[in-house]
C-alpha cells in the first residue's frame, strides 16, 4: 500500500480504555500514555462486515480517536456510537467539531517530506501509523482545549467589564466555578494529554524517535502547549486579582457593619442619658 489515510477526532476529555478493551476481549491493562488499537478482527464484529487489512482505529485516553484507512463515513459513525455506549456523555452531533485529515505516502524515490496534508517517507515502518495517530490525536485535542480556553477568557472578559462599570461584587459561586474551569482546563492539557511525553516506541527505536520529533515540531505541539500554559498562568493571575477584590469588599462590608453597630449603641446610650429612652432595671 502506497498511501495510508488518517482521520483524527477530539471527542471528549477522557475515555476509559480498559472498559472498552475488556469488552473487545483484549487482555491488556492500559495506562494513560498507551492508545487502544482496535484492529481487523474486532472491527469486523463492530461493523458487522468484512474489513480491509490495513483498517484500524486508535482510541486515546485523553478523548481523541484516530481512524486509519476509513473512507466510509457510516463505519466511523458506527464506531463513534460504539464508543458512546461506554461514554454516554459524548455528544455525537458535535463529534466532528475538532478533526484533522492526514495521509502517509510511501515513495522510495523521495526523501522524507512533511506538509499540512501528508507526510512522505521512503519506506514503510511498523511504527509509523501509531506515531502519526498520536501526533494527530494530540493536535486535535489541543484544538479542542484552545477553544475551551477561549470561552473561559470570554467569561473573564465579562467579569472585567462589570468591574469597569463599578459592579465590584463577584459571588463566591461564580469565582469558584470559573476557577474550577481553569483548573480542569489545565488538568486536561498538562496532566492528561501529556504533550511532552513520548510514546514507548520512541525509546526503543531511534528512527521512531526522529520521526516523532519531526512530526511534533511540524505540528508545533510544544509551542502550542507553551502558549496554553502561559495563558493559563495569566488566567490564574486575573482570578487571584478578582478574589482579592472580592475579599477586600467583603472585609470592608464587615467593617462598616461593625462601625454602624457601634454608632447605634452610642446613640442608644446618649438617648438613655438624656431621658429620651427609658433605661431598664
Amino acid at each position: 500500500m502506497n498511501e495510508i489515510k488518517f482521520k483524527a477526532i477530539a471527542m471528549t476529555n477522557e475515555i476509559d480504555l480498559n472498559q472498552i478493551a475488556i469488552h473487545c476481549g483484549i487482555p491488556k491493562k492500559y495506562t494513560w500514555e498507551q492508545p487502544l488499537i482496535i484492529r481487523q478482527s474486532v472491527l469486523k464484529t463492530i461493523y458487522n462486515k468484512e474489513i480491509q487489512e490495513f483498517q484500524q482505529v486508535m482510541v486515546f485516553s485523553f478523548g481523541s480517536i484516530v481512524f486509519v484507512n476509513h473512507a466510509n463515513e457510516d463505519e466511523m459513525r458506527v464506531f463513534l456510537s460504539f464508543i458512546q455506549s461506554f461514554e454516554p456523555a459524548i455528544q455525537l452531533r458535535t463529534s466532528y467539531s475538532y478533526t484533522d485529515d492526514y495521509s502517509l505516502h510511501i515513495d522510495e524515490s523521495q526523501q522524507m517530506e512533511l506538509t499540512d496534508e501528508y507526510v512522505v517517507v521512503r519506506e514503510y515502518e511498523f511504527f509509523l501509523p501509531e506515531l502519526i495517530s498520536t501526533v494527530l490525536a494530540k493536535s486535535v485535542a489541543l484544538e479542542r482545549i484552545e477553544e475551551q480556553l477561549g470561552k473561559i477568557q470570554d467569561n473573564l472578559e465579562h467579569m472585567i467589564d462589570r468591574l469597569e462599570r463599578g459592579k465590584l461584587r463577584i459571588g463566591n459561586k461564580e469565582l469558584a466555578q470559573t476557577t474550577a474551569r481553569v483548573i480542569r482546563h489545565e488538568y486536561n492539557t498538562l496532566a492528561y494529554i501529556m504533550i511532552l511525553d513520548k510514546p514507548e516506541l520512541t525509546w526503543t527505536h531511534s528512527s521512531a524517535n526522529e520521526f516523532y520529533d519531526a512530526m511534533m515540531n511540524f505540528f508545533e505541539l510544544n509551542d502550542r502547549y507553551k502558549i496554553i500554559k502561559s495563558k493559563t498562568d495569566t488566567l490564574y493571575h486575573i482570578l487571584e486579582g478578582f478574589s482579592n477584590i472580592s475579599h477586600s469588599i467583603r472585609g470592608l462590608f464587615v467593617e462598616w457593619i461593625v462601625v454602624i453597630l457601634i454608632v447605634i449603641e452610642v446613640l442608644i446610650t446618649i438617648l438613655q442619658i438624656v431621658g429620651w429612652i427609658p433605661t431598664h432595671g
